[in-house]
């Protein structure tokens, strides 16, 4: 008996200002993946079809000003307000009922911002690698990300490396694979200047006010958090805080010394495809 072939993604388009480039996956129950600041589509589950393969329709598309998505117009920036208005254009052009949002760090919190705001359009939520508690970011964090776009805008990738390099807080053992993919998503953008442009917003925006927001959230949810020690700028108390302040939400994360999960495409994938048996989404 010849074997099933293998799900195929399908190219997507959300038209609109700016028009947001995607794919589309298998059929069945849809998931919308949200990947962050400064990634692409490919690194929500870097490449798996686990989902696609477990009878669930995976939506994957690149956030304004990244991937092969369009900039921001030139009358609209790149708040979490922004892009969680984009998710719903995803949503609404690419879903047949409430999905289950899944969303890495920028895509975490755009999850959230979006979640708070239509709570009956959301039928669960996995939130992998939160960094944001609602509160401003400090000036030195800022001071960090303005780095990394003037090393974009003056130097290309190897400029955006060059601000970055200095300052990787990760363990030795993590250094080379952390600089190796970083450089890998950098040189994915067809437009460099709009994800500049974005490295300076994004960080200035908050998804909520505070971690008490995420208490009147009632989709099921589960929290995917990593160690410090592969993910510092991901901190493991954050994700914590989010899964105690989010009603009944779930826990989850790689053993102390592994790769973090979120770095791990079959095996987080595993994780949301029981997340979503286990709660009936």
């Amino acid at each position: 008996m010849r074997a099933a072939a293998a799900p195929q993604p399908e190219p997507l388009t959300i038209a609109g200002a700016p028009a947001l480039s995607g794919e589309g996956m298998g059929e069945g129950q849809p998931l919308v993946l949200l990947h962050g600041i400064s990634a692409t589509r490919r690194y929500v589950v870097h490449g798996s079809k686990l989902l696609p393969r477990s009878g669930r329709r995976t939506i994957a598309y690149d956030a304004r000003g990244h991937g092969e998505s369009d900039p921001a117009p030139a009358d609209q920036g790149y708040s979490y307000a922004e892009l969680a208005q984009d998710l719903g254009r995803v949503i609404e052009g690419s879903c047949d009922r409430p999905p289950v949002l899944v969303g890495h760090s920028m895509g975490c919190h755009t999850v959230a911002a979006f979640a708070l705001e239509h709570p009956d359009e959301v039928a669960g939520a996995v939130l992998i690698s939160p960094a944001s508690l609602g509160l401003p970011a400090a000036e030195e964090v800022l001071a960090h990300w303005d780095r990394l776009a003037d090393g974009l805008d003056s130097g290309g990738v190897d400029g955006f490396m060059k601000a970055y390099e200095p300052d990787i807080t990760t363990a030795p053992e993590w250094r080379e694979t952390v600089l190796r993919l970083t450089r890998e998503r950098i040189g994915l953008h067809s437009h460099p200047e709009a994800l500049s442009w974005a490295l300076r917003e994004v960080p200035r925006s908050l998804p909520f006010e505070g971690i008490s927001e995420l208490e009147s959230l009632r989709a099921p949810s589960l929290v995917v958090a990593s160690h410090d020690d592969a993910d510092p700028n991901h901190p493991f108390a954050v994700a914590e805080a989010w899964a105690e302040a989010l009603p009944g939400a779930t826990l989850v994360s790689e053993a102390q010394g592994e790769s973090p999960l979120a770095w791990q495409g079959g095996r987080l994938s595993r994780e949301i495809v029981s997340f979503c048996e286990r709660t009936a989404v």
